[in-house]
């Protein structure tokens, strides 16, 4: 599950080195006041396991859903942005993330994790997964993007993603194995 809507500060344009304040602000991010949806929280009542990045909108959005976590690990935090060291254009802060996180995708990772070390981290994180699999259902509260990397190495495992509600905050995915 993807956490909820972060409470950030409304930014003007700024450039691609402003991008290094707003990325801090965005990682610090506690979500928005307001309640979880009522399928984010059907779902999460099933989960035996409750999984959590370490990043703080990832925690509040345990906490909105009423449930503690039984592990934090940043294991399964955001594959990080870089940011670039120009003044200009001056463009929003979404524009300039879509522009970084294919710039990042395409090698440019500045003094960030690389794409391909955060597909190793992918790779870890989905074997933890599968091994808390064990205990009953899992429930990760995580991030869009590496939630996706996470998928696609449980998919690589054999895992079938039975269910999906999209890539906004608080949609999820579901999948299973064949052992389950």
């Amino acid at each position: 599950m993807r956490h909820g809507q972060p409470n950030l500060a409304t930014f003007d344009k700024v450039s691609a080195l402003g991008m290094k304040r707003w990325i801090e602000q965005y990682d610090l991010s506690e979500i928005a006041n307001q309640p979880a949806p009522k399928a984010s929280l059907e779902l999460a009542a099933t989960a035996k396991v409750i999984v959590s990045s370490s990043a703080p909108r990832a925690l509040t959005s345990v906490r909105a859903l009423g449930l503690q976590p039984t592990l934090v690990d940043e294991i399964f935090c955001e594959a990080q942005l870089p940011y670039g060291r120009w003044a200009l254009p001056r463009l929003s802060p979404f524009t300039w993330a879509f522009i970084l996180r294919i710039l990042w995708l395409c090698g440019f990772s500045g003094n960030v994790e690389s794409a391909r070390k955060a597909r190793v981290r992918a790779i870890e994180a989905a074997q933890r997964l599968q091994s808390l699999s064990c205990e009953g259902s899992v429930l990760l509260l995580g991030h869009g993007f590496m939630n996706r990397m996470i998928a696609k190495q449980l998919e690589a495992a054999g895992w079938t993603r039975h269910t999906s509600t999209g890539n906004r905050y608080w949609s999820a995915a579901t999948y299973r194995t064949s052992h389950s």
